[in-house]
């Protein structure tokens, strides 16, 4: 039992005086007032004649006296004292203190309140026997009798013992009261101690028993977690532990993983990143890294440490979340983005931007064709002429980079397409680079645009041959690829299926990873300024995104450049061709028994055009718009041969609608559409239609005029398709299949309905046989419209 150490309170030298005698408390003040040396040195020789040791030193300071003159006051003074923490240690009093309570009466009721307080009893001769006190008062030692007269160092000699006694019995009191505190204390927590004990081996076992349970869960949640985790030895020096996930991320083996250093899977960089934060913030939240594996894949990661302490040594718990297809499909979002505001860019200013082309074109290639033309003039119109034909092509370029460019998709043999390219590459390329083909035989036809693969191919090996300043070789390989779920498992642009695969590839000096990821981007360009647009490869991006396509680039620097290009099949029942030869003029019959109406709603292109078409010796009839068409065809349709019309107009009869009224009224009518840029001019049902061909603006007036010649000599359908809505009636019913035996029915609902039908209803001999056709499932809700509103047919 360990007791608090002994501390004295500070002396106490309050002392109360209780006389109804004046004189008495001036006498006490003088002694136990302020000191005097005479009396001090008196005193010293009387203590060392009882004591027999001189005394050193100094004496305590000057006693505080209080006087009562009656033993009311002096018990109300104590009680004071006491209350304001100021008690008195001594207390002389007299013992005859007539009219109140005399000394012995006094004693007794200070002693029941204040059982500490030292007393000294002072009287003159003997009014109580000793005996008499003790009985009165009790045998106590606290009380000290003094005869009066009273001897001065005695006084002071007694003073200093009973407040020096006063300490002491604090001191024990506390000591006792501490003591008593703590045995009690002490008692209780044996008893909880004994009870614990009890139990203790209970709970050791318990503990024991959890402790292992803990450990083995920890150890399957580690070990078990789909998270990556490691803990690792803190200067990155191998790692005590990892688990199945964090060993497949990094693609090596456990024992690998555990011996291996951090920069084993993360750059020198990274790893010092992570141990300074470690050291400095004790913690590491999201930061971004890759993890590249033994076979050089690369996976981004989010890595999360914190300091570890296991059986007193230090440790780093590393936590990676594998991010590599949030980043990819972030990237796939972004470039989407990035397409989607070109497309938007492109398509906003492309129709009207390249009719104010055709025009520029058109009236400059007639002007410079007149032999009289004054050679400055006509050097200032080359120049415009160059000019505009740049932006045409930039115009296509953002056209095809944001996959809005008017493509006319159909089967084609691409080994043909490159054999036709090559020959013309050979004179583009130059003698310092060897061009080689490795064509794989046999290979089924793809469905594409036949320019747009010209377009592919020269891109790519012009880009090429710019990486080869120095000579090189460059190869063209195609060959069929399945593509399968773990490959489109690597690149999330890939399609399933059967593929054919054209791979440009060059020996020049190749590009490092961050100009692999900008190459596709609109404008963007290693070559010095003024030496390219920065298109090229975005249009071969966006050609093959718009034909279902997709590019994969191989590059590294000092080891060439590998561009492979994924082109689809071609669906069954496609037969491949290749382009032909564009008509010539002279081969083109008479035209001057060929009427063409000529529909456009800019009136300085529509003037061109019919003055394009007129020197040529087409008779031309013209019109705003698709209201004055009808009119004009109500009275000239019989003579009009050829409608050549522009896709988007500002009335409410669309290009492709007027073409399919007038189709209606005269099935063997040719049409050409014509226009800068037209959402309508996309999907299946526009590239199946057979009955028309599409000139797309800008155009030179050679142009226009062999496309025009060329369709006016095709073969005409035996029944021109027409795509229209299948009518409600007919897509619920269960006389589809009936329906379908006469008619195409697709699988979108759409009817292709033969002119055969249409002249069943011209033939009808009143309304009642026509709404009996129409009932019939021989005319749709277009035709039904026309009966009620009284218009003909033919």
């Amino acid at each position: 039992m360990n007791l608090a150490p002994l501390t004295l309170p500070p002396s106490n030298h309050r002392i109360l005086i209780i006389d109804d005698n004046p004189s008495i408390h001036e006498d006490f003040r003088k002694i136990l007032g302020p000191a005097d040396v005479s009396l001090s040195k008196e005193l010293d020789v009387a203590e060392a004649s009882l004591f027999g040791d001189e005394t050193d030193g100094e004496r305590p300071g000057n006693f505080q006296i209080d006087s009562a003159f009656q033993g009311q006051d002096g018990l109300e003074k104590v009680r004071v004292a006491f209350s304001e923490g100021k008690p008195y240690a001594v207390a002389f009093v007299d013992v005859r203190m007539p009219p109140g309570w005399d000394g012995i009466e006094t004693i007794s009721r200070i002693w029941k309140e204040f059982p500490d307080l030292q007393i000294v009893i002072c009287t003159a001769y003997s009014d109580y026997s000793w005996d008499e006190i003790a009985k009165s008062v009790g045998n106590s030692d606290q009380i000290l009798v003094l005869k009066k007269p009273f001897d001065n160092v005695e006084v002071l000699q007694i003073a200093h013992a009973l407040s020096k006694k006063w300490q002491l019995t604090q001191i024990a009191r506390k000591q006792m009261e501490e003591l008593e505190a703590l045995v009690s204390q002490r008692t209780v927590e044996l008893r909880a101690a004994n009870a614990q004990l009890k139990g203790e081996v209970a709970e050791r076992a318990a503990a024991e028993e959890a402790l292992r349970r803990s450990e083995e869960r920890f150890s399957k949640a580690f070990h078990g977690s789909p998270v990556p985790m490691a803990i690792q030895q803190p200067n990155g020096d191998g790692c005590l532990d990892a688990n199945a996930s964090f060993v497949e991320l990094l693609g090596a083996s456990r024992e690998a993983v555990l011996a291996g250093k951090t920069s084993f899977w993360l750059n020198e960089l990274t790893s010092v990143t992570i141990r300074e934060e470690l050291a400095a913030r004790h913690v590491v939240r999201n930061l971004a890294a890759t993890v590249v594996t033994p076979s050089d894949e690369k996976r981004e990661v989010l890595v999360a440490a914190e300091n570890l302490e296991l059986g007193n040594s230090p440790y780093h718990l590393l936590i990676l979340q594998d991010i590599t297809d949030r980043v990819r499909l972030e990237n796939e979002l972004r470039q989407a983005q990035k397409m989607e505001a070109v497309g938007r860019l492109a398509a906003g200013v492309a129709h009207d931007f390249n009719n104010i082309l055709t025009v520029i074109l058109g009236n400059t290639s007639m002007q410079l064709r007149n032999p009289r033309l004054d050679e400055k003039l006509a050097a200032s119109l080359n120049h415009v002429q160059t000019a505009a034909e740049r932006a045409t092509a930039l115009t296509r370029q953002l056209l095809a980079y944001s996959r809005k460019q008017m493509i006319q998709r159909r089967s084609v043999a691409l080994n043909e397409v490159v054999e036709q390219t090559v020959a013309m590459l050979r004179r583009v390329i130059g003698e310092h680079i060897a061009l080689d083909m490795q064509l794989a035989p046999d290979l089924p036809p793809i469905f594409a645009d036949p320019s747009n693969v010209d377009q592919v191919i020269m891109n790519l090996a012009l880009n090429a041959r710019d990486a080869m300043p120095d000579g090189g070789r460059l190869t063209l390989t195609t060959t069929r690829v399945e593509i399968d779920k773990a490959y489109r498992a690597r690149n999330s642009e890939a399609q399933l299926g059967p593929h054919i695969c054209l791979a440009v590839k060059d020996t020049g000096h190749g590009m490092d990873t961050a100009t692999v990821a900008r190459i596709f981007d609109p404008f963007f360009t290693t070559k010095d300024p003024g030496k390219g647009t920065g298109m090229g490869l975005a249009t071969v991006y966006g050609a093959l995104k718009q034909h279902g396509g997709w590019v994969e680039v191989d590059s590294a620097p000092g080891r060439g450049t590998t561009i492979r290009t994924y082109f689809p099949l071609c669906p069954e029942g496609h037969v491949a061709t290749v382009r032909k030869s564009e008509i010539a003029l002279a081969e083109v019959a008479p035209t001057d028994k060929i009427t063409i109406l000529v529909v456009e709603d800019e009136d300085m292109l529509r003037e061109f055009v019919s003055d394009a078409l007129m020197t040529v010796g087409y008779r031309v009839l013209s019109a705003a718009n698709g209201k004055d068409a009808l009119g004009v065809w109500a009275k000239h349709k019989e003579k009009i041969d050829l409608l050549l019309t522009d896709v988007v107009m500002p009335e409410s009869i669309s290009g492709r609608q007027l073409a399919h009224m007038l189709i209606m009224d005269k099935p063997e009518l040719k049409v050409i559409f014509t226009s800068g840029y037209s959402s309508e001019l996309f999907g299946a049902e526009f590239e199946s239609e057979k009955n028309h061909i599409f000139l797309a603006k800008p155009y030179l007036p050679d142009r226009l005029a062999q496309t025009v010649a060329s369709h006016l000599q095709s073969r005409p359908a035996p029944a021109v398709a027409l795509a229209v809505s299948m009518p409600k009636p007919i897509a619920r019913s269960k006389t589809r299949k009936s329906v379908a035996k006469r008619f195409k029915v697709t699988a979108s609902g759409k009817v292709l309905r033969s002119h055969a039908s249409r002249r069943h209803l011209m033939s009808a001999k009143n309304a009642k046989k026509k709404r009996q056709l129409a009932k019939m499932g021989r005319v749709d809700k277009t035709d039904i419209a026309r009966i009620k509103a009284n218009l003909p047919f033919g």
